[in-house]
């Protein structure tokens, strides 16, 4: 067999395998490109849609986590906050009410920093983009069978990615400029040929990532893996768990006053940042300081005893200038999964490579669709003489 044969050979095995992969999982590529690319723009889009989210700054201080806490757990009997968030001094706090597995619920009460005064109480389930993210990551299916689907997903769409760039790269010099170029005013099949083509290329490299960093949350073995390469062979511990324990002693004032006191005094400036309330007597308050605005992964951990504010110190994820490159690679696995790690231009990024995913199920079924009847033409024609041929001969 020549080489040329043998890569013509290769090349329909790619495209094979590159056709039916897409037309299996074309509805979910799309459905996780379009809620992707809606969800990059969350934190700007909620302002506009959720006034609720908004106060006004005031000169005075917040009240006490603890008052928040409490005027939070009013609105909501019988259910415990789990986490408190703070943003920026213009910002509501957020008191979230989690609970997972039997009889799950997401709630969250917003509150005025500064008065207390209960802005709005929300099952978050209903709101738009607790609505859009449920859609990227289990596809509105119950969370067990849905992350099951995304996760086998992932490997599909990394496999259709990788044959795709295959498929593109150009037999010889000549292809080469069209195969980086739309050609405008052609035909409505040679348009939507380049749309998939080109555009399919440029998102790949962006995709790439994306896919990467969704294969690290679907797969606790990739995750393992990146820690393990970028820290030279380590094993990827596991969050720290320290223990509260009620020595007796008191302080002035309550201890989750007390505790987030001490862990904005050592970060002077920095106003986003999230109490995790103990889930048990026995565990501790977890206080997480965003250096950065607009990402997650620049954060420092602090740990603390919930009955004394004793802070404690952690070996590993907890300061964030004291974690090793595979303890940071699994910190940006966020970032870079929105685009966050370069910011507004990073999003926006993730936001036009979303649509372009969105896009590919479409234009390639078109493709696939185009050829079939192209095939279904010359049979019917053949048909057609044939009849014609015993209609003479009778």
């Amino acid at each position: 067999m020549s080489r040329s044969n043998s890569k013509g050979k290769f090349k329909k095995i790619i495209q094979w395998f590159h056709l039916w992969l897409g037309l299996i999982s074309g509805l979910v590529f799309f459905v996780m490109g379009l809620t992707g690319a809606i969800y990059a723009y969350q934190p700007e889009l909620s302002k506009l849609i959720q006034p609720y989210l908004s106060v006004k700054e005031e000169s005075r201080a917040y009240l006490p986590i603890s008052q928040l806490s409490e005027i939070a757990a009013k609105q909501l009997p019988g259910k415990k906050p789990t986490r408190i968030i703070y943003y920026a001094k213009d910002r509501a706090v957020t008191v979230h009410f989690i609970k997972r597995g039997d009889q799950p619920y997401y709630w969250a009460v917003y509150l005025n920093p500064y008065s207390g005064e209960v802005l709005k109480t929300s099952n978050t389930e209903t709101e738009f983009f607790r609505f859009i993210l449920r859609g990227h990551m289990y596809l509105w299916l119950p969370q067990k069978i849905g992350h099951v689907v995304v996760a086998t997903c992932m490997i599909i769409f990394t496999v259709i990615v990788i044959s795709g760039l295959v498929l593109w790269w150009p037999r010889n010099k000549n292809a080469r400029k069209s195969s980086y170029t739309i050609k405008l005013g052609t035909s409505p099949k040679r348009l939507n040929y380049d749309l998939h083509k080109v555009l399919g290329f440029y998102a790949s490299w962006v995709l790439v990532f994306i896919i990467a960093t969704g294969m690290a949350w679907s797969f606790e073995s990739v995750m393992k893996a990146e820690y393990w390469l970028f820290s030279g062979g380590k094993e990827r511990p596991t969050p720290p768990k320290f223990i509260s324990e009620n020595q007796g002693d008191s302080t002035s004032r309550p201890a989750l006053d007390q505790i987030l006191y001490t862990a904005t005094q050592s970060y002077p400036g920095i106003e986003h940042y999230q109490v995790r309330l103990p889930d048990s007597d026995t565990a501790s308050v977890q206080v997480i300081m965003y250096l950065k605005e607009g990402r997650f992964a620049p954060a420092d951990n602090l740990y603390f005893n919930q009955y004394t504010a004793e802070r404690f110190t952690a070996s590993n994820w907890g300061l964030y200038k004291d974690a090793n490159a595979g303890e940071k690679a699994n910190r940006m696995t966020y970032d870079i999964h929105t685009g966050g790690i370069a910011g507004l231009a990073g999003r926006t990024l993730v936001f036009f490579t979303g649509l372009i995913a969105a896009s590919l199920p479409i234009t390639g079924f078109y493709i696939w669709w185009g050829k079939k009847k192209k095939k279904r033409k010359p049979a019917r024609k053949i048909n057609i003489l044939k009849k014609k041929q015993e209609e003479c001969m009778v």
